[in-house]
């Protein structure tokens, strides 16, 4: 208890709207700084008018012109022989961590946790709350149920079933409708004309396939056998290989002397006396009483059960009587039909004979009458000693150098 001081005020404002009482300008920082600019339609670039370029294409290239095929065989890898090395002394199969680890002879350390001293209080906690104190237990009576009875109380009036349909219905007599009679087909006395404008206008030639006027494949070869061996090979000769250096572990010392299992926790920890601080805890206000339990409540005293029985299917009494004769299966359809014969329609599809002509076939073609054979030169570099060139030098690589000899010109 402190007496009669009085808790602070809080200084938290009221939520309270203040509503603005001038007139609002709808000027906005936006509005006020914009200025409209007039917009201008960049120009549109138009591209030139493509002018194709004059003149026939050379699809000769180098490549087709210089290279000659040769038959090439699969080259022999070149591997250093596997060399195993196996010792015939005796393997040893004590590893390091054996032969090195000694086992060391360790005392279990005690433990350093201070004794539970701790003993619960025999006396009984006697103190009661605010709660026991002020409250005072009173009667509580239940209120008057305002809920409607569940009771059915049936009319004793007799249903009236009259619509406005029912009343303002006159019925009247159906006009019996006639069949109108099918009408006949009747087939035109024409010939049909099966001759279309393909057929009009399309006059087949007979003709010969059209010749191949593709230059004949002479493929430049040698006589001379390809020999399997490529500079990689003559350059990287196999050498034998030296066995890789073993290196020796150095040889385990243990330390001398003996091993201190102090630390510097265990050397400056100094134990204290002390209590084990006691759990303050509320008292258990259960009461064990031998009276038995009373299960009434509100809503059971309120709410009883009612006996109730469901109630039966509300069926309209049926005013149209069933028909008492046997039904006559026949409609109006199956009493006005009258079958006719069907009469199948003939095939217009014409004959798929091929009309032959005595005209010979036109097999010109733009690449046959324009196409020109152009001679096949053979590369210098297939002959040992090229006609027309004379040998320079060898470089380090061994590729062969040759210059193309130039006519001598007379003066006249």
């Amino acid at each position: 208890m402190y007496g009669n001081v009085l808790p602070p005020q809080s200084l938290k404002p009221k939520q309270e709207f203040q509503a603005c009482r001038g007139k609002m300008e709808g000027i906005t920082t936006f509005k006020s700084d914009y200025r409209p600019y007039e917009i201008v339609k960049q120009p549109r670039h138009v591209p030139e008018e493509y002018k194709p370029k004059l003149g026939q294409i050379d699809l000769g290239t180098t490549y087709k012109r210089d290279f000659n095929s040769y038959k090439v065989q699969p080259v022999a890898i070149a591997r250093p022989l596997e060399r195993q090395q196996v010792k015939k002394g005796k393997l040893d199969t004590v590893p390091t961590y054996k032969d090195d680890y000694r086992a060391w002879d360790i005392q279990k350390s005690e433990l350093y946790k201070p004794k539970e001293n701790y003993h619960p209080p025999t006396v009984k906690f006697g103190n009661s709350t605010t709660f026991q104190d002020d409250y005072m237990p009173q009667e509580v009576k239940p209120r008057p149920s305002f809920k409607p009875s569940f009771a059915l109380q049936p009319s004793t009036i007799p249903f009236n079933g009259d619509t406005s349909h029912r009343l303002d219905y006159v019925p009247h007599q159906l006009e019996f409708t006639c069949a109108r009679p099918k009408e006949v087909y009747k087939p035109t006395s024409q010939p049909f004309e099966a001759l279309t404008t393909h057929r009009n206008d399309f006059q087949g030639l007979v003709g010969e396939t059209a010749k191949i006027c593709k230059p004949a494949y002479n493929r430049v070869t040698q006589n001379v056998p390809f020999s399997g061996s490529t500079e990689f090979q003559e350059s990287f000769q196999p050498w034998e290989m030296p066995p890789p250096p073993v290196r020796k572990a150095a040889e385990y010392v243990p330390p001398a002397g003996t091993m201190q299992f102090s630390s510097t926790s265990h050397l400056d920890y100094v134990p204290h006396q002390a209590s084990r601080v006691a759990a303050i805890r509320p008292i258990s206000h259960r009461r064990n009483s031998n009276v038995p339990f009373q299960g009434k409540s509100t809503t059971k005293e309120d709410f009883p059960v009612w006996e109730s029985c469901r109630q039966g299917i509300i069926k309209r009494q049926q005013q149209i009587p069933n028909p008492s004769g046997k039904f006559d299966g026949l409609s109006t359809f199956r009493s006005h039909y009258v079958p006719h014969d069907l009469i199948p329609t003939k095939s217009c599809k014409p004959l798929t004979i091929s009309l032959r002509s005595s005209v010979p076939f036109d097999d010109a073609t733009m690449y046959s009458t324009e196409y020109t054979p152009k001679k096949q030169d053979v590369c210098p570099a297939s002959y040992p000693a090229p006609p027309g060139y004379i040998f320079e030098s060898t470089n380090s690589q061994g590729h062969k150098f040759f210059r193309k000899i130039t006519p001598a010109v007379e003066a006249f």
